[in-house]
């Protein structure tokens, strides 16, 4: 079974050639032997697609993109700065959730799951979709980009639908060129990692931009709600 064959049909078929050319061959011939080397890679290879089977291209309302998955054990599993119950949130994250509390009054979530988000339409997806444990940005320029470029395309271009595109960090910042804004919005900032999140993602506002714009296409909103434990610490205090 190859690696495009985990990519979900409806995908697999609105991006074409993509996952058949050449450098998506490359692209998997490089992780082979990543694999077959004994390397750590995160998401789990059955995870590495796991936003595109969350959200299903015609339900897309806002994509999300990032830099590339998680670094650390545990922590990736296929949705861009999301992690499951149970698990430490990051700082990128836990500055997400002080700007969604800054901006739409949400108090902290009870965990870092993010699938809530992606059920409803928010395709949560990093600009390289795997990572080599430890070594962030280990797998940039191998061919993720060509990838997630068609993907960006393939949404941008869709017939009579809108979406809003929510570029954190320089390399998410590189899809804007891809992006049809005559009839998509396009949120551009930061990226929320405490390195950067001072130079313009705090402050900036993007749940409530991101429904304003939404309602502007006759779309529904997203609830960016999660759900929160009770007798809970606040991260804003």
């Amino acid at each position: 079974m190859g690696l495009a064959d985990n990519i979900p049909l409806d995908w697999r078929l609105a991006l074409g050639d993509v996952p058949a050319s050449r450098e998506f061959i490359a692209l998997e011939s490089f992780l082979n032997s990543e694999w077959r080397g004994g390397e750590e890679i995160y998401p789990p290879r059955d995870e590495i697609f796991a936003a595109l089977g969350e959200t299903p291209l015609e339900k897309v309302k806002a994509v999300v993109f990032g830099q590339d998955p998680y670094h650390g054990p545990g922590e990736a599993h296929g949705l861009a700065f999301s992690v499951r119950p149970g698990v430490k949130i990051p700082p990128s994250l836990r500055n997400i959730f002080k700007e969604l509390h800054s901006d739409m009054g949400i108090q902290t979530p009870a965990n870092g799951d993010l699938t809530p988000w992606a059920k409803q339409g928010v395709l949560l997806l990093n600009a390289t979709l795997t990572v080599r444990r430890g070594s962030p940005n280990a797998h940039a320029e191998r061919g993720w980009e060509i990838f997630t470029d068609a993907v960006a395309k393939t949404v941008s271009k869709r017939p009579g639908k809108g979406a809003v595109f929510i570029l954190w960090g320089k390399n998410a910042s590189a899809k804007r060129e891809l992006i049809d804004e005559k009839k998509n919005a396009v949120l551009e900032s930061s990226h929320p990692s405490p390195f950067s999140a001072h130079r313009g993602f705090l402050g900036s506002k993007p749940f409530s931009k991101t429904n304003a714009a939404l309602s502007a296409m006759g779309t529904p909103p997203i609830d960016w709600n999660l759900p929160t434990a009770p007798f809970q610490q606040t991260l804003f205090q």
